[in-house]
């Protein structure tokens, strides 16, 4: 009975051992793919910071002035002035709507108010 329970505690040793393997090999698998991952991510982080600079560098106003003086025939724009902009109470904004109110049973509160108060 004994040697049954020693060969019992043996496979379950090694079981445990190559699961405990398989799982130290899966660890290191993330891992390797959460560094590609970050390194995806600071690649990108350049990049994204390159091209505001490059948004940045082309919406240059004297140069965005200059193109719109040099395609002025085909696209007909015009220099921006201070007095092209409006004031915020020029603008016209919509009305809200009227709320829909339907009135059920009305009071008549004066009246109640009159023979409270002569």
């Amino acid at each position: 009975m004994k040697s049954v329970i020693y060969v019992l505690t043996a496979l379950a040793v090694f079981g445990l051992a190559l699961w405990a393997y398989q799982e130290n090999y899966k660890t290191q698998q993330v891992l390797k793919e959460t560094q590609t991952l970050q390194r995806q991510i600071g690649a990108a982080q350049v990049r994204l910071s390159v091209l505001r600079a490059e948004w940045a560098y082309l919406n240059r106003p004297d140069r965005l002035r200059e193109l719109a003086d040099l395609n002025f025939d085909r696209l007909g724009l015009l220099p921006l002035r201070p007095d092209q902009f409006g004031k915020v109470d020029q603008v016209a904004y919509p009305r809200p709507p009227e709320p829909e109110v339907t009135i059920n049973n009305a009071i008549d509160v004066r009246a109640i108010l009159e023979e409270q108060f002569p």
